[in-house]
Formats: C-alpha cells, sequence, structure tokens
C-alpha cells in the first residue's frame, strides 16, 4: 500500500508541475488565448455593416444592339442578257421607280411585234366572223375557234409585255445605291449581283433583353443607344417586338427606329443599347459585395442582435456598386458587406463601420 500511495503521490505532483509550467508560457491566463480576439477560436468577428432603407431606383437593362438599314435590297436581273445601259453613279441617292439598269431584249421586243401583227389578224377575223354568225351564215362553233385565237394572241401579248418590263431594272424604294458590280456589255443572269440598294434615313436598332422583362415592354418606349467608345448618345423608339421568346437564348427580339436624317448612322455596327423598364421610390438596395451565391440560390448575413443572420434573398437589376433586392429584406435590416467569409450562423459579431443609403 505504502508503494502504491507514493506512486499516485509522484504522478500528482508531476501533472501539477506541467500545468504550472503552462500557465507561465500562456501569460498566466486560465483561458484560451483565443480570449484576447487574435486565435483561431475568436468568438466576435469584426464586420462593416449596411442599414437598409427605401430609395429611388431606375430599373434598366443594357444589352448590345445591331444597326440595321431600313431597306435593304441586292438587285438582281429576272432575265438573262447583256447590259445595254447603266443609269445610276455609285453611292448616289435614287428615287423609287428610277431606271438604274437595262438589259438588252431585242429578241423579246421582236417577238412581241410577232405577237402584236398576229393580234391584229386576228381581231379581224373575229370581226368578220362576229357578222357572219348574226347573219346564221357559219355555226357558233366556228365563230368561237376564232374567238379563242384572238383570246390567246392577248394573253400571250400580255405574258411577253411582263417578261419584257424585267429587262429595265427600276429602284425598288428611295435610298442610296452602293458599288455596282457589272459594267455596261456585261451578260447578266438571275444570279449576277448588280448592285445593292440601301435605305438608311431611318434605321433599326436591332437588341434582346432576357425573356423575364417581355411583359415590362412594348412599342412606343425610348431607348438609349452609343457606339462603343464614343460618350454621344441617341434616342430611337420600339416600334416593334418578337411575338415570342427565343426558346434557345430565353431571350426576346426588339427593335427601335432612329430617323438618321443625316445619315451619320451606318448600318452593320454594334452599339450598346439602354433600355429603362420602370422607376420606383421604394426600391430595396444592398451593397453587391454582401450577396452569397449558393446553389439553391442568393443569401446575406444580417445583423440580430450581434449575431449573423444567414437570410436567402431575390435579386433584380444590378449598377456597378449597388444590386437591387426584390424579396427577402426590409427597410431597417442590416446587412454585413465585409468579413462574410469569417462569418457563421450565429457568430458574435464585433461593428467596425455602419453605412446607409447615399454614403460611399
Amino acid at each position: 500500500m505504502n508503494k502504491t500511495i507514493k506512486t499516485i503521490l509522484i504522478l500528482v505532483a508531476a501533472t501539477a508541475v506541467a500545468y504550472l509550467a503552462y500557465n507561465k508560457l500562456s501569460g498566466g491566463s486560465d483561458e484560451p488565448m483565443a480570449k484576447n480576439g487574435g486565435g483561431p477560436l475568436a468568438k466576435k468577428v469584426a464586420v462593416d455593416v449596411f442599414v437598409v432603407s427605401p430609395s429611388a431606383y431606375q430599373n434598366k437593362i443594357s444589352a448590345t444592339g445591331t444597326v440595321l438599314p431600313n431597306e435593304d435590297v441586292e438587285l438582281r436581273s429576272e432575265i438573262s442578257g447583256r447590259v445595254t445601259g447603266i443609269n445610276f453613279e455609285e453611292g448616289n441617292r435614287v428615287r423609287k421607280g428610277q431606271l438604274l439598269l437595262t438589259v438588252n431584249a431585242a429578241e423579246l421586243q421582236a417577238e412581241l411585234k410577232k405577237l402584236q401583227s398576229n393580234q391584229k389578224l386576228y381581231q379581224d377575223m373575229e370581226t368578220r366572223q362576229r357578222t357572219l354568225l348574226e347573219k346564221e351564215y357559219i355555226s357558233k362553233q366556228e365563230y368561237d375557234q376564232v374567238s379563242n385565237q384572238l383570246a390567246t394572241a392577248n394573253a400571250d401579248i400580255q405574258a411577253l409585255k411582263a417578261t419584257l418590263n424585267k429587262a429595265y431594272i427600276r429602284a425598288p424604294f428611295d435610298g442610296i445605291i452602293g458599288l455596282r458590280q457589272v459594267s455596261e456589255g456585261s451578260y447578266v443572269s438571275s444570279s449576277t449581283p448588280i448592285a445593292r440598294i440601301v435605305d438608311v434615313s431611318p434605321v433599326k436598332i436591332e437588341f434582346a433583353i432576357p425573356g423575364r422583362y417581355a411583359h415590362l415592354v412594348e412599342e412606343g418606349t425610348n431607348i438609349t443607344f452609343a457606339f462603343e467608345g464614343s460618350p454621344e448618345e441617341y434616342q430611337a423608339r420600339i416600334y416593334a417586338i418578337q411575338p415570342n421568346i427565343d426558346p434557345a437564348t430565353r431571350t426576346l427580339q426588339i427593335r427601335a427606329l432612329y430617323d438618321n436624317k443625316d445619315g451619320k448612322i451606318k448600318p452593320g455596327a454594334f452599339v450598346n443599347v439602354s433600355l429603362a423598364l420602370n422607376e420606383t421610390d421604394e426600391a430595396i438596395l444592398i451593397p453587391t459585395e454582401s450577396i452569397i451565391p449558393e446553389a439553391t440560390g442568393q443569401k446575406v448575413f444580417l445583423v440580430k442582435n450581434n449575431k449573423a443572420e444567414p437570410k436567402m434573398v431575390k435579386i433584380g437589376q444590378r449598377s456597378e456598386t449597388m444590386i437591387q433586392i426584390t424579396e427577402g429584406l426590409e427597410p431597417g435590416d442590416t446587412v454585413i458587406t465585409s468579413g462574410i467569409l469569417q462569418a457563421r450562423p450565429g457568430s458574435d459579431l464585433s461593428i467596425r463601420k455602419v453605412r446607409v443609403t447615399g454614403q460611399k
């Protein structure tokens, strides 16, 4: 027994010495280093916060658009033949119906004269046969044969005139004609490009917006557009909206008109488009850095009784620094803007800086 008691006393003494040595090395404190706020077991997380309050906000959509001409046609001949006349200057403005180019149609004109001669013959025959029919010198069947020949000759002439008219290529609308691709004497067919005629006053601005905003857009709404790198902005008006959302891109196609009276805007250019949807005085906006993306949605940390409390939210439009919250927050809520990575549900918080709407 004495030997056992001695062993126990030695172990107790060794434990006491070890404890005193550890206590001395840790600064004499009976609590973990983390109480001083610097260790991994720190209880309080230092954070900056933002106090939510309603503010005026205009919901805008930004998109990339393309400038399109009002009308754009590549001129081609509907019949084959040699070019016998060119009646336009490259790059000049032309008027609707103006004769631009003539294709040789000598064979068609000769055929037309032949048909017109036959037409005169059948007209004389029909007149004589009608007189004989009235006197009952011939049968109705004999008269009908000549009458049908005259009707056929008239139809052939009308068809040939329509074909002959295709030899004269005219401007389909007012516009500017581009560079010609043929010369006088060239042989052209329906596959030969002659020149392009473009109407650039007005021009169309085509762009697409996310389908979820389809119910907020209507014809007559104004848009603002500008060229990349240019400070100058232009105003256009929406005149047409695609009736369906593209199932592949989930976007809605829209077109707007700009008068372009000075012809400064060139078709084919890319532009940045801004579309204002609606304006509200009661929008909930918070700094973008407050948002925590998750697989199930978007989350923020609120400050409740100096503790971190997670809250799922729904977001709307965003600017460079702020993002709209459409669901999940109320005026007066306080959200964490920095220190988010260290915050956990229920973490004690040490608030360093408080921001409100309008402050940077």
